[in-house]
């Protein structure tokens, strides 16, 4: 049996699968090589040793805010998704919001809808608005599948688009260790695989929609990067590192403003 050279294995794998997911607002086409049941299994799975391993805030007026915003954030997800089209998209999400002690201005949101914020970042967010600002964002990543979308790229880079379950079987910790790169958590363990820009700019403009169908005002999501901008100084946060530049994610925002201002009911 002829052999393809492995080159032309992956343009066959990517030319067939790239179609099977599509971005539900920017309508982009999406590789993805993972089920979802096998991505929140995984997912799941990983936040629960995070919490065990991390200390969660004894705060309980900022603990209550963090999962109030992410309640209201999180049913405006499940409308918009479902007046769209896509309720299917989200179906096995379960959703959780922590707060952790920890001073990295950081907050994330794993597949299957576990966020995370770190007591760093609520000084940047300044109120409850400017958490909707993060959490939509956050979320937006977890909805439009940027991390299976990551996952799925390093898996036919690396493995030459192996299925999950055979990589899981074969190398379980280095899929492990891809995974919390891909879902987020990887800078805790020394790995960083962070989102591409595209993905950055689709979680800014849901992210806008998102917190504007929740009663938060979409405006203030410009200040906010505004203020995560001038913390850098001249060293450029981590968490910020792979992020478009100061200026354009604040003319994107901007130019996409009256479009979510449209989903905006105070």
């Amino acid at each position: 049996m002829k052999k393809w050279p492995v080159s032309l294995g992956l343009v066959l794998v990517v030319g067939l699968l790239i179609s099977c997911a599509t971005n539900p607002i920017t309508g982009r086409k999406q590789l993805n090589l993972v089920s979802d049941s096998e991505v929140m299994s995984m997912s799941f799975s990983q936040y629960e040793e995070f919490l065990k391993e991390n200390t969660l805030s004894t705060d309980q007026e900022k603990t209550a805010t963090i999962k109030k915003v992410g309640k209201k954030i999180a049913a405006a997800v499940e409308k918009y998704m479902s007046d769209k089209g896509y309720a299917s998209q989200i179906a096995g999400f379960e959703w959780e919001f922590n707060l952790v002690e920890d001073e990295t201005p950081n907050a994330w949101c794993m597949p299957g809808g576990k966020v995370v914020f770190y007591t760093g970042i609520l000084p940047y967010c300044e109120d409850e608005t400017g958490i909707a600002v993060v959490m939509g964002h956050e979320i937006a990543h977890a909805v439009a599948k940027h991390g299976s979308e990551r996952m799925s790229q390093q898996m036919a880079v690396q493995y030459g688009g192996t299925a999950l379950s055979v990589m899981l079987d074969e190398k379980p910790e280095q899929t492990q260790q891809l995974a919390l790169a891909a879902f987020g958590l990887g800078s805790q363990y020394g790995i960083m695989l962070p989102f591409s820009r595209a993905h950055e700019t689709e979680a800014d403009k849901m992210g806008l929609i998102f917190m504007a169908m929740a009663g938060y005002d979409p405006n203030e999501a410009v200040p906010f990067w505004q203020r995560m901008s001038d913390m850098g100084g001249q060293k450029t946060p981590e968490w910020m590192s792979t992020h478009p530049a100061d200026e354009t994610r604040v003319s994107d925002l901007k130019a996409y403003m009256p479009e979510a201002l449209k989903y905006y009911k105070k």
